[in-house]
């Protein structure tokens, strides 16, 4: 992990890309990450919830895990049919491994810092930590769609005779001003 690598990309929905542990790096991790899923068209909803997946976890490799002339890499892997994301996040620190802060550490509750990994375990179905040989730890999460977080719920009935699927519930509507219809509505008058 000590030399840069390119950029490893397939149409599978795999990505692993070394960046330097810097702030720098950190950010670049979370916008690659971004322009990724972008590509491979995942939902609004999981692309909200990696970006700040990402960003905290590339934040902590560099904080933290953070080896002087060593990189860290970030590894994302996008299985579409099933819904599910996993964020891979390996640094060079294997003996600093991560924790979320409980009661106990109530006086530091204060602090600026030390609240990103309940936010990863708010928005992630599942988040560990493992060794990286010879000397690192590897963080992964694991996002699901929202439509694979439930494979059970009942699709909606046909309607009798006609083979085709009941409408879907009105949509929540959104104020003229934002989202797609709003910037149409402006431009047509």
């Amino acid at each position: 992990m000590n030399h840069a690598t390119p950029r490893v990309a397939s149409p599978t929905g795999t990505f692993a890309q070394l960046l330097s542990s810097t702030r720098r790096g950190a950010r670049l991790a979370r916008l690659l990450a971004v322009t990724e899923l972008r590509s491979w068209g995942a939902p609004p909803d999981l692309l909200e919830r990696a970006e700040l997946v990402v960003a905290e976890l590339a934040s902590n490799a560099v904080l933290h895990g953070r080896v002087p002339g060593r990189c860290f890499r970030l590894a994302l892997s996008f299985d579409e049919p099933a819904g599910r994301l996993r964020v891979e996040v390996t640094d060079a620190r294997g003996e600093l491994h991560p924790r979320i802060a409980t009661g106990a550490d109530e006086p530091k509750a204060l602090h600026p810092g030390g609240r990103g990994l309940a936010l990863v375990a708010a928005l992630a179905d599942h988040w560990d930590c493992v060794p990286y040989p010879p000397g690192g730890k590897t963080v992964r999460a694991v996002l699901l769609c929202p439509r694979a977080k439930s494979p059970r719920t009942p699709r909606r009935p046909l309607r009798h005779g006609s083979g085709a699927p009941l409408p879907a519930p009105a949509a929540q509507e959104l104020p003229p001003e934002s989202g797609a219809d709003g910037a149409a509505r402006l431009r047509t008058g």
